[in-house]
């Protein structure tokens, strides 16, 4: 188990009717950005049930979770 983790967020999205699709290909997006912040250490998304998600995050420090709060990242229209 990494010690180093110390802080972390789980978020929940609600899909509305017919933009399931939408919210997992936003999800899928999201993780080549999440892999390439330095002071990210793990990034999940999962789907919950039909049309909600959920994402999971982790790190080392606040800094680096403020600078993925920052980050580029565009919302799903769902």
């Amino acid at each position: 188990m990494n010690k180093d983790v110390k802080l972390g967020i789980l978020a929940t999205l609600k899909a509305k009717p017919g933009k399931e699709s939408e919210v997992e290909q936003f999800l899928k997006s999201a993780l080549p950005l999440a892999n390439q912040e330095a002071g990210t250490t793990v990034w999940f998304a999962l789907r919950l049930d039909a049309n909600t998600f959920g994402i999971f995050d982790a790190f080392a420090h606040e800094a680096g979770r403020e600078a993925h709060l920052s980050g580029p990242r565009r919302r799903p229209d769902g």
